[in-house]
């Protein structure tokens, strides 16, 4: 199924804010095999890794060759995390499709995720979007900025809603091609939700991104159905539940991509995905890492009897 004929992208992001909250590292040839393996289930987008420093994050040390592995995948938009002009540069140099950048509505969330200020931080978007218009024979990578903490900062607290479409709006000016929200923490409900991303979508139009949520309260999938009913249709999960922000205290929990192509799928959602496809994924991550725990519910329970696709 094409890109066109999904309601609902779901980009996955296990490979990259998954492995980065596991102390062990997935070799690279089963990154790249898994990889493989989501994108056969159906899955369109898949952030790879970040181009980060070895020494702060070793397990994305071999991010470039993973991008060269996953960019030969037919039908398949690969993106990478870069923090800062230098990610940035390795990640063009790589040829990846797209990449995403942090940006903290938290000053000390950002202070310690990538060590400048915010409005350091939305200068440096400014530059990435500068050297990308010098990349040369047609290569044009696309990039996407995430607000993180944009529903509250184990930091800091809670975070202005006003400050966070400022700080929106400063990043599309910077030349972002779209900005989504983030819910780092896992402090969003769906009241919440609703009202910034309705806000987004007033202010941004078209540049208004997608949603990353994390289920470290139990509210990923209620977030989801909020965000889904002001218009948002592009959503951040990893599989098997893996994941969190590691300079954020207590941030576990993404939202497992299993259970949410679920829930879509069964409200009449078209997502491209092969559930069960996507559940023997899970397989090649025990494979590289042995005796991880995995989470999830329709691993476990299964199919509802006489279950069909949107």
């Amino acid at each position: 199924m094409g890109v066109e004929n999904r309601n609902v992208i779901i980009s996955e992001v296990g490979p990259r804010d998954g492995l980065q909250s596991i102390k062990r590292a997935m070799p690279t040839e089963t990154k790249i095999a898994w990889i493989g393996a989501l994108a056969e289930a159906g899955l369109s987008e898949i952030e790879v890794g970040s181009f980060v420093s070895p020494r702060l994050l070793p397990q994305m040390a071999d991010c470039a060759d993973v991008v060269t592995g996953a960019i030969g995948i037919p039908d398949l938009t690969v993106l990478a995390l870069v923090p800062n002009l230098r990610g940035a540069l390795a990640a063009f140099d790589a040829r990846t499709h797209k990449i995403t950048m942090p940006v903290s509505a938290s000053q000390a969330h950002s202070r310690a995720n990538i060590n400048k200020s915010v409005e350091e931080a939305v200068e440096e978007v400014a530059r990435v979007c500068e050297l990308r218009k010098a990349q040369s024979d047609g290569y044009r990578p696309g990039v996407e900025v995430g607000i993180s903490t944009a529903f509250g900062c184990t930091m800091e607290g809670e975070i202005s809603e006003d400050w966070v479409i400022e700080l929106a709006v400063m990043l599309a000016e910077a030349g972002a091609d779209s900005v989504g929200l983030s819910d780092t923490t896992g402090y969003g409900n769906p009241a919440q939700v609703k009202r910034l991303f309705t806000r987004l979508d007033t202010e941004l139009g078209n540049k208004a991104g997608g949603a990353h949520f994390h289920n470290t309260r139990g509210q990923g999938l209620a977030n989801v159905v909020a965000a889904l009913e002001v218009g948002v249709t592009t959503f951040d999960s990893s599989q098997a539940g893996l994941g969190g922000c590691p300079y954020a205290p207590g941030a576990t929990g993404n939202i497992v991509t299993e259970d949410l192509v679920f829930m879509l799928e069964a409200m009449g959602l078209k997502t491209g995905i092969d559930i069960d496809k996507l559940i023997a994924a899970r397989a090649i991550i025990l494979s590289g890492l042995p005796g991880e725990i995995l989470y999830g519910h329709v691993q476990d329970a299964g199919l509802p009897k006489g279950f069909r696709y949107a």
